[in-house]
């Protein structure tokens, strides 16, 4: 190699070796010996991918930079209290672990967002809390109830498209919680009180038939009650969700079916889609829904005969 080449060659090994990441343990020295403030040194930060040689911060991770400076103010006030309890100063707290004081009091004032995950857990250890650290609940989670949240969604929606008033889960016995409907529309103009019973899946149709007669026979009493002088009629329908199990039952037993819910499915679709539609249905009905997302719950034609 060319002796005038040497001298650079050494000096860029010597660069590579200075601006190397710092390991694990060379972090943890640095830091509890102070050398770090609270924020990483701006050459051994991390940075997003940016632009045109600028950083741009994306939204996650403005989140999740405040919801950190949060953690670290309540662990660190945490920290404090612990202590105090058990009469400890700062100092003896940090010749436990092997902090300087300094260091000890910032994170106590909430100034250990840098702080290794090492010196927390000894921070713990310490005042006799140990440090837990765990995931909440997955934000994607489904509610147990989710599939009949969304159809309630779905009538709510409508309804309050075509301009009536409804309420989820609406109580036919204020004294019972228990005792309550789907979703209740009511109707100013024809002076009537919708009941919607939804069902994502029938299990025993003489039971549910059975809780449908309780049910219309509480919202009468409630619909006369609402009208004052002039009482509200009711009426009600099953909104079935179009499944292959419901359309199965629907086909085995057309007949039971057919002398409880004497009303037009296609006229209940128009009832609960529309607040024009005439007349009103006048007997129960049985329409059914298409499995409706919270995407695509304010949709009417998730409705059908």
């Amino acid at each position: 190699m060319c002796p005038q080449i040497l001298p650079a060659v050494g000096y860029l090994a010597q660069r590579s070796r200075k601006s190397r990441w710092p390991g694990a343990a060379e972090r943890d020295r640095d830091w509890s010996a102070g050398l770090y403030g609270s924020k990483w040194p701006a050459s051994r930060r991390f940075h997003t991918v940016g632009r045109m040689g600028t950083d741009k911060r994306t939204q996650v991770a403005i989140t999740g930079a405040r919801e950190a400076q949060r953690l670290a103010a309540t662990l660190g006030g945490e920290i404090r209290a612990a202590r105090r309890r058990r009469q400890m100063t700062i100092g003896e707290l940090a010749d436990r672990i092997g902090l300087h004081q300094a260091r000890v009091g910032a994170i106590e004032r909430g100034g250990g967002l840098g702080a290794p995950l090492r010196v927390c857990v000894s921070l713990g250890v310490a005042v006799g809390r140990p440090l837990a650290i765990g995931l909440s609940r997955d934000t994607f989670d489904r509610l147990t109830d989710a599939g009949h949240l969304a159809v309630q969604e779905l009538v709510l929606r409508l309804a309050r498209a075509s301009g009536r008033h409804a309420t989820f889960e609406l109580p036919t016995r204020p004294a019972d919680p228990s005792r309550s409907i789907d979703v209740g529309i009511r109707d100013d103009v024809r002076r009537a009180l919708l009941v919607v019973e939804i069902w994502n899946r029938l299990d025993d149709l003489g039971a549910a038939m059975r809780r449908f007669d309780r049910t219309m026979a509480e919202a009468a009493a409630l619909a006369v009650a609402s009208g004052g002088d002039e009482p509200f009629a009711s009426t009600g329908c099953w909104l079935l969700r179009d499944s292959a199990a419901n359309r199965a039952i629907v086909a085995r037993y057309p007949a039971i079916l057919r002398s409880r819910f004497k009303g037009s499915s296609v006229g209940w679709v128009r009832a609960l889609t529309s607040a024009h539609a005439a007349p009103r249905p006048a007997s129960s009905g049985l329409p059914r829904t298409r499995r409706a997302s919270s995407r695509s719950a304010g949709g009417a034609s998730n409705l059908q005969p």
